[in-house]
């Protein structure tokens, strides 16, 4: 496995690639569910580069940019044990030579301000301008990204369609613990007894799609029921709402495809989760 560091020799590298290429874009600190976007990405591609960058343009001021666990010797350690052909681990003055308040950004309407996007004003404005030139400098056939950032995932999708590039976006499954939750850098950040009770956001979206879904409960009734759930319990609730699967716009009576999407506080560590559902199904 080679790492680079710079987009020359990341380039000079990617110039000599036959074949297909997928990226697997990260912030590093790399768990069980990174490590399954690259088995994955192994399946359809000739060759596979993960990229490991702490984007600082996806953080807010008051966020946790400077505390974000950083791991690349184990990342690359865990990462050429798993096959992968090269890590891109560029420094931010190459990733963003003329700074963050000269840089062009790519926006994404309607899909990029709500939800987290609401809560975490120019998040999605950074997650797009840094995939973005990614794949400029990557280069790649495909790229995947796991479905726990579900909105994430949507905007990027539209991203590469919207500016036509020639890269096919690959989503997959949630990758979660025994107990159900969502595997999350994040998740290093919870107490023990925080952790304990971690599982019951899944549990809950588990419970808004039985009642939508075999019980005939009113969505707006199922969605009160378990924020009140998620409150009690200690959670302090950012979002939790029901969408129409793709678009994220909200879900009338005719939508049948459906995903419910969370964002909630369980001390300070702000957790994520989504569950993709069909309504009759």
């Amino acid at each position: 496995m080679q790492l680079f560091k710079s987009r020359e020799e990341l380039r000079a590298w990617r110039n000599q690639q036959q074949g297909t290429l997928a990226l697997v874009p990260t912030m590093g600190n790399l768990h069980e569910g990174h490590l399954k976007l690259v088995d994955l990405a192994q399946q359809h591609a000739d060759q596979v580069v993960v990229s490991i960058f702490v984007n600082p343009m996806q953080f807010g001021a008051n966020e946790d940019l400077d505390s974000y666990p950083r791991t690349l010797d184990a990342d690359c350690q865990a990462l050429a044990e798993r096959g992968v052909n090269a890590v891109f681990a560029p420094q931010v003055s190459d990733v963003y030579p003329r700074g963050l308040d000269a840089q062009t950004s790519i926006e994404v309407p309607h899909t990029s301000d709500i939800l987290c996007g609401a809560s975490r004003p120019g998040h999605f404005r950074g997650v797009a301008t840094v995939v973005a030139k990614l794949f400029n400098m990557v280069q790649p056939t495909l790229a995947i990204f796991g479905e726990k950032d579900y909105q994430q995932l949507q905007v990027i999708r539209l991203m590469t369609e919207d500016l036509s590039f020639p890269v096919e976006i690959m989503g997959m499954p949630t990758e979660r613990a025994d107990d159900g939750l969502a595997l999350s850098s994040r998740n290093g950040y919870l107490s023990a007894s925080e952790r304990r009770l971690a599982p019951l956001i899944y549990q809950v979206l588990q419970g808004i799609a039985q009642a939508i879904q075999h019980d005939g409960v009113d969505p707006e009734q199922a969605l009160a029921t378990a924020r009140i759930a998620l409150q009690e319990s200690g959670f302090r609730v950012d979002y939790l709402e029901l969408k129409r699967q793709g678009d994220l716009l909200p879900a009338t009576a005719d939508d049948d495809q459906l995903v419910v999407l969370v964002a909630a506080y369980l001390g300070r560590t702000r957790l994520i989760d989504n569950l993709q559902f069909t309504r009759n199904g």
